[in-house]
């Protein structure tokens, strides 16, 4: 099978190019990534401990679900079929804002993106690809930001910088 492509993008997300996908981390070249944030009724976010065996991250908890656009595929449509690869269902999906981050790794990586935030609505559980996700809860939203305080080290680095500048792209009460 062929390594999955990114889709390279200048700082205004017009589409410069593809490139393999571990090659762009390695090279940091900044490319289209999107993060998906599943509530449900109590306004509980659906997060994911990511597999424990994933090239970076691995055993880290998250946002619901992460990935990257395929060449030709909206933001909607990416988040949508992520959401079903990883945590076995479909919902939709509305875009609320994008951001450029870049995240080094220990293992030589640099996640360089630019990251459009998705929040959907869910009340079941999910039914988890164990390629991809070890485990999962539901959590409100304070008790997220207060463990990301006191454990930092537990979450993803993407996750990170979007609850701290981007609380209120996720913080939709329906």
């Amino acid at each position: 099978m062929n390594e999955e492509q990114v889709i390279l993008v200048n700082e205004n997300d017009e589409q410069i190019g593809l490139m393999p996908k571990m090659e762009a981390h390695e090279k940091a070249v900044l490319h289209r990534a999107f993060s998906v944030f599943i509530f449900n009724k109590n306004n509980e976010l659906m997060l994911q401990q990511r597999a424990l065996h994933k090239y970076h991250s691995p055993g880290l908890w998250t946002n619901t679900c992460c990935s990257h656009q395929r060449d030709g595929e909206s933001n909607l449509e990416a988040g949508k079929r992520r959401l079903k690869e990883e945590m076995g269902f479909v919902t939709d999906l509305e875009e609320t804002t994008s951001f450029i981050y870049k995240a080094p790794f220990d293992n030589g990586l640099t996640e360089h993106e630019l990251d459009h935030i998705m929040v959907g609505y869910y009340e079941d559980s999910p039914k988890i690809n164990p390629d991809e996700v070890a485990d999962w809860k539901w959590m409100l939203l304070d008790d997220v930001k207060d463990d990301i305080f006191q454990h930092p080290e537990s979450y993803t680095a993407w996750f990170k910088i979007i609850f701290e500048k981007f609380y209120e792209h996720i913080n939709i009460k329906k």
